[in-house]
């Protein structure tokens, strides 16, 4: 079974700390650490960095309730990886199909920016979702801290599985890694990255996640 962290996680202070004077200026939000989405058994599993203020630490899911979740989602849906109404709302019937979500660091932290020993802390959870079987074959990270804390998970240095949009790495017999930038809004916003370059990406993950014996 894989372990989660409890809804008062107190292993890093500073989030726990946050999570409390969130939940004092916005009541009614989810205020915890942010659970995966999606099959456990799921071939593919997407690590982004971690839950913002007004998405998933309000609606408790991954990349629910913000921008990089709409771009996401909405790929996802179109390769086959997700199926339903996307609509922003854990209660919206949205579903994931062979595809599994988490993020590196289950907790908001400020100004959305984990500390590498926050990151560090959580990466227990993350060991979890990428080594207790059933494994996923592809893990496609977002971002380069999720790559990096992923390579780690996965007993690799990131020297030896460098970062770079669009690259594939054969982690060992059975798992790929594939990199891409996140799909914030501060990336697709100057650029950096783009709509066909998201659509790229899922496409790739979607069809290696097929091929995956």
């Amino acid at each position: 079974m894989r372990a989660v962290p409890p809804a008062d996680c107190p292993l890093c202070p500073r989030l726990a700390a946050f999570r409390a004077a969130n939940r004092a200026k916005f009541p009614g939000w989810h205020h915890a650490p942010v659970p995966s989405f999606g099959p456990a058994d799921a071939r593919l599993l997407i690590v982004g960095l971690a839950p913002g203020l007004r998405g998933a630490n309000r609606t408790g899911r991954p990349f629910t309730g913000d921008f990089a979740g709409d771009v996401l989602y909405a790929a996802l849906a179109r390769h086959g990886l997700a199926a339903g109404e996307y609509r922003a709302d854990p209660a919206d019937g949205f579903r994931l199909v062979g595809s599994r979500v988490t993020n590196a660091a289950r907790c908001v932290p400020p100004e959305n920016k984990p500390t590498p020993a926050e990151v560090a802390t959580c990466r227990r959870f993350l060991v979890d979702e990428l080594t207790v079987p059933p494994r996923p074959r592809v893990v496609l990270v977002l971002g380069r801290i999720a790559h990096e804390s992923t390579v780690r998970a996965l007993g690799r240095k990131p020297s030896e599985l460098p970062f770079g949009h669009g690259a594939v790495h054969q982690v060992d017999e059975g798992t790929r890694l594939v990199c891409s930038y996140h799909t914030s809004r501060y990336n697709v916003q100057t650029n950096r990255l783009t709509y066909p370059m998201v659509e790229e990406i899922v496409r790739t993950v979607a069809a290696l996640s097929s091929e995956s014996g």
